[in-house]
């Protein structure tokens, strides 16, 4: 029999904006046994992004508890429960990265949302408390001190039946209604993004680390004539109507070489660069295993770990490059842009449109100079059209 977890979450702003922290329960929902707490001081943040955060704490929990369960989740934040079902837009750039992670986290038909009263959400305000006050003392929420249950009082009674399924969040773009699949009256002319990985450099042949905190490698050789190429192909198809660029060296000169034989102008959007991998910059992975195994582990685990150094963690790329397509949507409406970035913005936007975990970054591949395309529709729904085409370099 399917187990059913209940997840209660909350969050908390001491400002709003201000000192952040969030609180997550999980319970057994045949028995009301809290299984698992959460909490967390973020530093400075909104409620609504606290509260977020904490459901996000909280779905991860229930998903380490059991995979396969059923969750019903209940807040007292009517925001987050209405984006979450589906009814209410998500608008705030800071959100809807959080809002996809948490629709990501479990199938789409395993979670139910139900709004409840602050009353009723004790346990997890008062963890968010405790994570808020501890930050405030400079340290972070400790499990083994927490009396959030104990101050909460009894616990709420036993869900007789596992919730039913329904839907989950999407992200529905910076002013559309939350994006529904399946077939649906015409839309208009969708937005387009053809996305292109730049061409080659020195590291690349070698799969070396190369992000934005390392060395800003020009192309190859064989990368400037990858760029020709795929500049011969775009000006064949005669579709794209602009270009931007991550600011890295790589993708300018790949953006300049296409945009050139169009007759267009690059433009340059600092948030499509790629991620920070901190120490392991310039390193191959074999290499990176041998030196840092635990930090390597951990960042294959978790899109919330860093690289070794102070780099970018994947939950971090992924909320930028979230802001970076929204912006790129609100100028670019109903227009193919082609997109000169990285490995890993191109991965995170398919990942995005598709509604696929974390974990999926590291299922793609993702060669240099290669086309990917993505649609994006007025009602908020992404149509992936093309992954790693790479037939205009053969």
């Amino acid at each position: 029999m399917r187990r059913t977890f209940v997840v209660e979450a909350d969050g908390g702003s001491r400002g709003n904006p201000g000192p952040a922290g969030y609180g997550a329960v999980v319970r057994d929902a045949a028995t009301g046994e809290t299984l698992r707490e959460a909490a967390e001081f973020i530093g400075r943040a909104t409620n609504n992004v606290a509260e977020y955060r904490g459901l996000l704490a909280g779905l991860r929990a229930a998903r380490e508890l059991d995979p396969d369960a059923a969750v019903l989740v209940r807040m007292d934040s009517k925001l987050v429960v209405e984006q979450m079902s589906g009814r209410w837009k998500i608008k705030h750039p800071d959100m809807r990265p959080l809002a996809l992670e948490a629709a990501s986290v479990f199938p789409p038909d395993a979670v139910t949302y139900e709004w409840i009263p602050r009353e009723k959400n004790k346990h997890a305000d008062r963890l968010a408390n405790e994570a808020m006050d501890a930050g405030g003392r400079g340290e972070q929420w400790q499990e083994g001190a927490s009396t959030a249950e104990l101050d909460a009082g009894p616990a709420p009674a036993p869900v007789a039946a596992a919730p039913g399924a329904g839907p989950a969040a999407t992200d529905p773009g910076p002013t559309a209604p939350a994006a529904r699949a399946g077939w649906g009256p015409d839309l208009g002319t969708p937005t387009t993004f053809v996305l292109l990985r730049h061409g080659e450099t020195p590291l690349t042949p070698e799969k070396r680390f190369s992000g934005s905190g390392g060395s800003d490698p020009d192309l190859s050789p064989a990368g400037r004539r990858q760029a020709a190429a795929v500049a011969e192909a775009l000006a064949a198809r005669g579709t794209v109507q602009a270009v931007v660029a991550s600011p890295l060296r790589r993708c300018q000169e790949t953006a300049a070489a296409v945009a050139g034989r169009l007759g267009l102008q690059v433009r340059t959007e600092e948030d499509l660069r790629e991620t920070d991998f901190g120490a392991w910059e310039g390193l191959t992975f074999a290499e990176v295993r041998e030196r840092y195994p635990e930090d390597l582990d951990a960042w294959l685990a978790s899109p919330a770990a860093r690289p070794t150094g102070g780099g970018e963690s994947f939950e971090e790329v992924a909320r930028r490059v979230a802001v970076a397509r929204d912006r790129l949507l609100a100028r670019y409406t109903g227009r193919t842009v082609l997109v000169v970035t990285h490995v890993t913005p191109v991965k995170t936007l398919v990942r995005l449109a598709l509604g696929a975990p974390p974990q999926s970054l590291f299922r793609m591949e993702l060669s240099a100079a290669s086309l990917s395309a993505v649609a994006y529709y007025a009602d908020g729904n992404a149509s992936l059209r093309l992954l790693n085409d790479t037939a205009h370099l053969r």
